[in-house]
């Protein structure tokens, strides 16, 4: 037998052995309770994160992931709804293959801007199968920080309120503090719309399913989804799903950020994700720390923040995820444990104020209480000294607003109230912007200027 003979069957051979489907490791349901489901079996092969197909009685299989260990036992939480899961239901998983990424992934693909699918990368949209890319690691880690490109020039994100007193920088994140009712969803859609970027990614965690279609066909529109990817997981669904809804929208962003694009992530809401982590972890047996809250909910919560900003650069470009976080204050308290850990995570924050939305000025922007921390470095410092001033005369007319309404102040008595009283109007007429109304940066800047030295 002559020696290439023996190499090209050697080849022939070792290409056989690989395509060959490896064996599954399958396992049994031992208990079930509340979340939790616990299995024999498979605790020596399987890892944290490592997802498994379970078998209700019922017939079908049902999606899950392994959370956490205890006493020996591998436990899970499923995707769906754990109804038909018993003692002695299969439980398996796929045998580790060489060179395959393994773990949560996601296929992402260029295809899916337009596309509404859920956490594990199935269609809701009724458009057919979703193509299918590269295999991306869902629970990815963020850049090095040392590679990762600085902050790009400033964004226009078309808002006004924005655009001015929280002047933001293409790679910045962003959080949106507010109770509910205040208008979120209506300042993400506008966002959606208006942002100037390459790509927008929305995450919907924990939405509520009867807006879902609202949302979509109202307030994002054809314009804004002909751009987006859109993921969704609405209150319903177990807190696992609602969970990898903030996974699967960052590995998304991730995907085109690689890419080199300017990609607009907008995730509504971190809150409803830090819920489902809670409720993952108090399932898992973690002692509840603060406010009910385990551990390791602000462990994971800076993992995932962390992974938008700026990409790593590839020769002489980077790709910026810009991220905007909703963040629903409970009670309209802006201290509690969620927003005080995010707003210390991220690079500014916008607060949207209940009482501006009653008096009638949509976006309800408190503009005294927001802050971008890269605005110094991203305007001029003409815009700078504009928007100094644009903040003292508010800043006056909120402090005066209850002695002018008793009629305690008289006219001239001050200039500069007499003038924060003159302009303050205007600029509040200047903050109100209809939905479908989208302003630049130049004449953003160019209406405050007016509004603050222009006659009338």
């Amino acid at each position: 037998m002559s020696e290439n003979s023996l190499a090209a069957r050697c080849q022939t051979a070792a290409a056989t052995i690989t395509g060959v489907r490896s064996n599954r490791l399958e396992g049994r349901i031992s208990a079930v309770s509340g979340l939790m489901v616990e299995l024999n079996a498979l605790s020596r092969h399987t890892a944290v994160g490592d997802r498994i197909e379970l078998q209700p009685r019922n017939g079908g299989c049902i999606p899950a992931e392994i959370v956490g260990f205890r006493g020996g036992i591998a436990q899970a939480m499923a995707f769906a709804a754990s109804d038909g899961l018993g003692p002695g239901a299969l439980a398996w998983m796929e045998a580790p293959q060489p060179q395959v990424v393994h773990g949560a992934s996601l296929p992402v693909s260029d295809d899916w801007i337009g596309r509404v699918v859920d956490p594990l990368g199935r269609p809701l949209d009724g458009k057919g199968v979703l193509p299918r890319g590269r295999s991306r690691q869902v629970r990815a880690g963020p850049p090095n920080a040392t590679d990762r490109a600085r902050l790009g020039p400033r964004l226009d994100l078309g808002v006004r309120a924005l655009n001015l007193f929280a002047t933001c920088r293409q790679g910045q994140r962003l959080g949106l503090f507010a109770g509910s009712g205040v208008g979120k969803s209506t300042l993400l859609s506008m966002l959606a719309r208006h942002t100037a970027c390459d790509v927008a990614v929305l995450a919907l965690v924990g939405e509520r399913g009867r807006e879902v279609r609202e949302f979509l066909e109202d307030d994002l529109g054809a314009q804004g989804l002909a751009r987006s990817v859109v993921v969704i997981a609405t209150s319903d669904q177990p807190p696992l799903m609602r969970r990898e809804a903030a996974y699967a929208a960052m590995t998304i962003a991730e995907h085109f950020r690689d890419q080199g694009k300017n990609v607009l992530l907008l995730m509504d809401s971190v809150t409803r994700f830090c819920l489902a982590l809670r409720e993952i972890g108090l399932s898992a047996g973690e002692p509840p720390a603060t406010r009910g809250y385990p551990p390791s909910v602000f462990a994971e919560l800076p993992r995932l923040l962390e992974r938008a900003g700026p990409g790593p650069v590839v020769g002489t470009q980077a790709g910026q995820i810009t991220g905007l976080f909703t963040v629903l204050v409970e009670g309209d308290d802006h201290n509690e444990p969620v927003a005080d850990a995010v707003r210390g995570i991220l690079d500014g924050h916008v607060i949207l104020d209940r009482r501006i939305g009653e008096a009638g000025r949509y976006p309800a922007v408190d503009i005294l209480r927001s802050l971008s921390r890269t605005v110094p470095g991203c305007n001029s410092q003409a815009e700078n000294a504009l928007t100094r001033e644009a903040r003292g005369h508010l800043a006056i007319q909120a402090e005066m607003a209850d002695l002018v309404r008793l009629g305690a102040y008289r006219s001239g008595s001050d200039p500069k109230v007499d003038t924060a009283l003159h302009v303050a109007p205007r600029l509040e007429a200047l903050l109100r912007q209809k939905s479908d109304e989208a302003t630049n940066l130049t004449d953003s800047f160019l209406m405050l200027d007016h509004a603050l030295h222009g006659e009338g």
